[in-house]
């Protein structure tokens, strides 16, 4: 009989077996070979494969409990894995062993070869470290930067937080401790973690006094967490990592890019076309303030700060038949485009803007009346409170609880 190479094994077909009653290592064997006969034609015929090196010495381990009999066949092959699978299929059709009925059970079809190529990779690897004196100086250099970049890293408060160096005004928020060391890693030094999703003491200690940004993950889990600290903390800005991609993973291009496009916390929760519109209008103002005074802490949303100069609040305006055809005819102007006009007290046009970017446009111009095309939602209104507007004249209202004065055309 031919043995079987140990080099030229591909797979090793693992299976179980139960006995009704007592049975030997020989019952099982002879199972095996006689049961599976004349199944699979001549040339997947088990004895035969065997004689010719084909499938290898086919090892039984027996355990016997109670006048039962139980345990593991394993049959090395040298066949490709359709023939290996196909010997582990007809073996299952044993239903007798020796006198006894019998069960068996293919567990799962080994891959020998895959272990080797995982072992050869291990391997290789600790060779790799054990080569001394070929390090390039680039390599050397990079990793001195990181560690002493690492080394930047400390227990912040009493939760002990991962953080850098957070004695500047802003400070970045993000989630755990490998957010931590990958902004550290880049650069960004101003950084702490809340290590976890649950917002710490100390986080909302520091809201007090810092300008704080928010920078989740850039799927679902980030948006959870944004809501959960915007209602629980103070929160300037919230920036966001690209769609499907966690802040651990981002590159440093990556890193700086969204923090950029960072936008108030304040219009973070609008739709995402209104976000999309915002940021296309916000560049326009200085997001980089500074506050001398951080006003009390309020779990209603930040308003920032306009200019230190006093805004000349505008005049208002009185509206007869011919100021409201004069507002119903920017609204034919209009109708359609989801645009809008800021007008000043004499009904004179200060800027067109896009109806999605009012709030933005307010913050840099000033206005009396405003003409909307749509629907004029809370958050609009909440904004030209805070611009001081008159009057706001468009077709539908989403709210009408407020002091200005709201003219349906």
């Amino acid at each position: 009989m031919a043995k079987i190479s140990p080099v030229s094994i591909k797979y090793t077909v693992h299976a179980k077996f139960n006995a009704e009653g007592p049975v030997e290592k020989p019952d099982v064997i002879g199972a095996l070979f006689g049961q599976t006969e004349g199944l699979l034609g001549n040339e997947l015929e088990m004895r035969e494969l065997q004689k010719e090196g084909k499938i290898g010495r086919i090892e039984v381990e027996l355990r016997s409990e109670g006048g039962k009999t139980a345990g593991e066949i394993h049959i090395p092959s040298a066949l490709d894995k359709a023939e290996t699978a196909l010997i582990g299929a007809a073996i299952e059709t044993i239903d007798k062993i020796g006198p006894t009925e019998a069960t068996i059970e293919v567990e799962r079809i080994e891959d020998v070869r895959g272990e080797k190529r995982s072992f050869i990779v291990d391997r290789a690897k600790k060779l790799l470290e054990s080569i001394e004196g070929t390090s390039e100086s680039r390599e050397i250099t990079d990793d001195l930067k990181t560690q002493s970049r690492l080394a930047k890293l400390q227990d912040y408060g009493k939760e002990k937080l991962p953080a850098g160096d957070i004695s500047e005004h802003e400070v970045i928020v993000v989630e755990g401790r490998a957010d931590v060391v990958n902004l550290l890693k880049n650069n960004v030094n101003n950084v702490i973690g809340m290590d976890g999703t649950k917002l710490p003491e100390t986080i909302k200690e520091l809201s007090y006094d810092k300008e704080i940004t928010l920078f989740v993950d850039g799927d679902r889990g980030g948006q959870l967490i944004a809501r959960n600290v915007y209602d629980n903390a103070r929160i300037d800005f919230i920036a966001v990592a690209p769609d499907g991609k966690e802040v651990e993973e981002l590159q440093g291009k990556e890193i700086l890019t969204a923090l950029r496009r960072k936008i108030p916390s304040k219009d973070f929760f609008r739709s995402r076309d209104e976000r999309q519109e915002f940021r296309r209008n916000s560049y326009e103002y200085d997001d980089r303030r500074s506050y001398p005074e951080r006003r009390e802490w309020k779990r209603e949303p930040f308003i920032p700060k306009q200019e230190s100069v006093p805004k000349e609040e505008p005049k208002s305006v009185e509206f007869g038949e011919n100021e409201k055809e004069k507002l119903k005819k920017f609204m034919e102007e209009i109708e359609g485009t989801k645009s809008a006009y800021l007008l000043d007290d004499k009904l004179d046009v200060v800027k067109k803007v896009s109806s999605r970017g009012i709030g933005a446009s307010l913050m840099r111009n000033k206005a009396s009346v405003i003409v909307i095309d749509g629907m004029v939602t809370g958050s609009v209104i909440q904004a030209a409170e805070g611009a001081g507007v008159n009057a706001i004249a468009a077709k539908n209202f989403a709210s009408t609880d407020t002091k200005i004065k709201l003219i349906s055309l």
